[in-house]
């Protein structure tokens, strides 16, 4: 498949993610209103949309309070400055299983529940779009999967999809995307979908560029999609995807730093991928330019 670089790129910021990052800078956000201010300082900065997860403010341990995604959801959309919101529906498939010799019972530390409860708050918040992991998988942590069962997937596709909600499909590895194909035949997803990428993720497809691209050319031509790296590689990605037709993700989830020894933020992040994004001679779109070519429209809760 030959490159074809994209010349009119959408930037998404990941805000807070839900890793143990939140003491390792004073940047990550951690309550409602620290994590909408940092959405709004991107967006100002150049971001289209916004992936929120929520934290516990007084801990920054990643939480699925749907009074928080309710507050996030409102501070962004009574600001100032227009952006398309992304929430997480990644939470709730976690899986932590005790040693190697004696698996169970699962730690009490297991955050598991079924697919209603894992998009009640998208139910509630109506972003335009949500987060479906397309598939289970290892992270680096020894015992730990993040478990997203086909049928599990099923039922909270159709759900997304019945609310209106546009799936972002996050593809960690091939089969990833093999299955999501597999939901658009089957009709649980509309097509075109829109996906992301994610690289370089312990045990996840490695962001080398010749696994890259086999994911990229694994993307049906008729999709949308974007990507990111983490950590050092978070930048470099912004070109990397840029030049194979891609758009682009950075933000304080996916990576602390926006140069050996300088913290970010989201919104330092953001107005140096929108440096890169220009210096290759593309241009950065808006967040109604987003809907058009995504087919989305802006809601408020019901």
């Amino acid at each position: 498949m030959p490159l074809e670089m994209n010349k009119e790129v959408f930037i998404t910021c990941a805000v807070t993610g839900s890793g143990a990052t939140q003491d390792r800078s004073p940047h990550v956000p951690r309550s409602p209103e620290q994590i909408a201010n940092s959405a709004i300082a991107a967006a100002k900065a150049g971001a289209a949309i916004v992936h929120c997860h929520v934290r516990d403010p007084e801990t920054g341990a990643p939480s699925r309070d749907i009074k928080m995604f309710r507050e996030v959801t409102e501070r962004i959309r009574d600001a100032s400055v227009d952006v398309v919101l992304n929430l997480t529906a990644g939470m709730g498939g976690d899986v932590i299983f005790g040693s190697a010799e004696e698996p169970l019972p699962l730690a009490n530390t297991t955050d598991m529940v079924g697919a209603t409860e894992r998009v009640e708050h998208v139910a509630e918040c109506l972003p335009e779009i949500c987060t479906l992991d397309c598939g289970t998988m290892n992270f680096a942590e020894a015992d730990y999967v993040m478990t997203n069962t086909p049928g599990m997937l099923r039922a909270m596709g159709s759900q997304m999809t019945a609310l209106g909600v546009k799936p972002e499909i996050e593809a960690f590895d091939t089969g990833h995307l093999w299955l999501a194909k597999t939901l658009v035949d089957e009709g649980v997803l509309d097509s075109p979908a829109l996906v992301q990428l994610c690289m370089g993720v312990p045990w996840g497809a490695p962001d080398d560029l010749n696994t890259f691209m086999a994911m990229v050319n694994n993307v049906p031509t008729d999709w949308m999609w974007s990507a990111f790296s983490i950590g050092r590689n978070e930048l470099p990605y912004v070109a990397a995807a840029v030049l194979a037709g891609g758009n682009v993700r950075v933000g304080l989830e996916d990576n602390l730093w926006l140069a050996k020894g300088e913290l970010a933020t989201n919104e330092a992040l953001v107005t140096r991928a929108v440096t890169i994004i220009e210096a290759m001679g593309a241009t950065v779109i808006g967040p109604d330019a987003v809907r058009k070519k995504l087919g989305l429209t802006k809601r408020a809760p019901r």
